[in-house]
């Protein structure tokens, strides 16, 4: 046994941490067994990119298998069209600028666009608190140095990419510099990186059910696929040209890379059954934000994609297994964003949420506890938020605000909003802002209460 696996071993038979959280307690009412939990997060997935959706072009079995052996929630929303918003609202339920990460966290401080809040409290920590172990690998976008990298926030383990993108999946460089890490040491590894994180991710499970622990496990698999570059291996890029000789080479390329992407989630859910722990681990699979239109991304039906505050850009899959719970090839109207992950996990781990977050659980929802009528009958309004530089943004925001029919979208900063009836006009083609002053007006008001509780929390480090 390697010394590095022997102190995974240690972690996972080792007692739960006695942390002490003001806003979060066990509750009384937990499960009898705390289910493990796999939280599977894809890069700039699009809507319609699995073949569940119906996407003739494409084929992803395993995903499909979440789909098919859960619930399909058909509203789901990332809480931003970028990364690391999205990321920082998953993982702290509250809206991104609220924890400092309106736009992308980057490694040059001059295009850098947020900073996570010290005061926010991380979904691992709690879980940690609540006698989980708690493991990342993959992706972690949301800061540097300390006290913002995986292990200073609540993460026993973090095996993967400190980064916003690799300029080469097989290199895994980003502007020269090496962001692989386990903990906190730099390591450099061989290989396609999602092939690394989908083994990375099997041999934690492995080492997890060899240990024999009873203790719980939190598991967040953050891909970086299929983000650019769109690099898939060969063997799969010719798998795909064969099966689609009509396909255009760019959209050819990012079916292979999806599937690659597919397979890796395969060999996850092998591993969950093969360790005889499929049976107890709630399994969430999601994207962070819609797909890039330019890499011909299928985002269903839905206007735009990826940077942009249109449905295409917001509107993401969303699959929750969890056996004997969650009745199989069931769907959800409900609307639900990232941010509720964070309070539906906890649920599902009998911990009760912070109280000041955002984010609402939909777990009775997800249960078929709790009918639900159409997204437009939802009354809940929700709030999004991208921060971003250059010459297009030049350090604003973009926003957009929900509620009920009504969406009111501020897609650049440049421009008049636009206001549409989603109802009425899901495709957003109409832009009914000329019409609709009073509505516009309400809209318009309600966003500027948003952006100025966003503003409470600064987005850049202190001097």
């Amino acid at each position: 046994m390697t010394s590095t696996s022997g102190a995974i071993l240690t972690l996972l038979t080792g007692l739960a941490t006695s942390v002490t959280l003001a806003r979060a307690t066990v509750s009384a009412a937990e499960p009898a067994t705390k289910p493990n939990i796999v939280l599977i997060l894809a890069d700039d997935l699009g809507r319609g990119d699995f073949s569940a959706f119906g996407t003739p072009d494409i084929r992803t079995p395993h995903v499909d298998r979440l789909f098919r052996e859960g619930v399909a929630c058909e509203n789901f929303f990332a809480n931003s069209c970028v990364c690391s918003p999205t990321r920082a609202a998953l993982l702290t339920g509250c809206y991104p600028d609220r924890v400092g990460v309106p736009g992308v966290i980057r490694d040059l401080p001059a295009d850098s666009w947020g900073y996570l809040a010290e005061k926010a409290t991380l979904l691992p920590k709690l879980l940690r608190a609540a006698g989980y172990h708690t493991a990342i690998v993959g992706k972690w976008h949301l800061g540097y140095e300390p006290p913002n990298r995986p292990n200073d926030r609540g993460f026993d383990l973090f095996h993967g990419f400190l980064g916003d993108m690799m300029d080469d999946y097989y290199t895994h460089r980003r502007h020269d510099q090496n962001f692989m890490r386990r903990n906190t040491e730099t390591i450099d590894p061989p290989g396609h990186a999602t092939d690394l994180f989908s083994q990375w991710a099997c041999d934690y499970l492995t080492e997890h059910a060899a240990a024999g622990a009873k203790r719980p496990f939190f598991l967040y698999l953050a891909y970086n696929a299929p983000h650019g570059p769109i690099q898939p291996p060969q063997e799969w890029l010719d798998r795909v040209r064969r099966r689609e000789p009509q396909m255009s080479d760019k959209r050819a390329r990012l079916v292979a890379l999806i599937e690659h992407l597919d397979s890796g989630v395969g060999r996850v859910l092998d591993k969950l059954d093969e360790t005889q722990l499929a049976d107890n681990t709630l399994v969430v699979f999601t994207s962070d934000n819609g797909g890039v239109v330019g890499d011909e991304a299928n985002n269903g039906p839905w206007r735009s994609g990826k940077t942009h505050m249109y449905e295409g850009g917001l509107r993401v899959p969303c699959a929750v297994r969890w056996p004997g719970r969650i009745s199989p090839s069931t769907k959800t109207e409900q609307i639900a964003l990232s941010m509720d992950l964070f309070p539906t996990l906890l649920e599902a781990a009998g911990v009760t949420p912070p109280e000041d977050i955002d984010g609402r659980s939909v777990l009775p929802q997800l249960l078929g506890q709790t009918a639900v009528g159409t997204a437009a009958g939802d009354p809940r309004e929700v709030y999004f938020v991208r921060r971003e530089g250059g010459d297009q943004y030049c350090g604003k925001t973009i926003e957009s605000l929900r509620r009920g029919d009504w969406k009111l979208v501020h897609d650049s900063p440049f421009a008049p909003p636009e206001l549409y009836n989603l109802a009425e006009d899901p495709h957003e083609a109409t832009n009914l802002a000329a019409e609709e002053r009073k509505v516009l007006s309400e809209l318009s008001a309600a966003l500027r209460l948003h952006v100025q509780r966003g503003g409470q929390t600064p987005w850049q480090p202190a001097e």
